[in-house]
């Protein structure tokens, strides 16, 4: 069992960790890891707080049909520029 992880890593498990998506073991290395580096503690930091502002922010995306629609409507006006 390895408890030290390199920094890629601890990025990863500092995303899946947002999400969710992390593991207790994947968590506790990550912990583990922000103890002794200051850079994936400042990662780690910058990443909770762009979660938080944009939480905030309630945005709010496109449904599939209606990107389908301008991705259509982006490909004829495309087509029709190049001729």
């Amino acid at each position: 069992m390895k408890i030290m992880v390199p920094c890629n890593e601890a990025h990863h498990v500092c995303d899946k960790s947002q999400y969710k998506e992390a593991s207790l073991w994947e968590k506790l290395k990550l912990y583990i890891h922000l103890i002794y580096c200051k850079t994936c503690r400042k990662y780690s930091k910058n990443n909770k707080k762009l979660s938080t502002t944009i939480h905030k922010a309630k945005v709010e995306c496109l449904d599939k049909k209606c990107k389908e629609a301008m991705k259509l409507e982006f490909e004829k006006a495309l087509k029709d520029q190049l001729k």
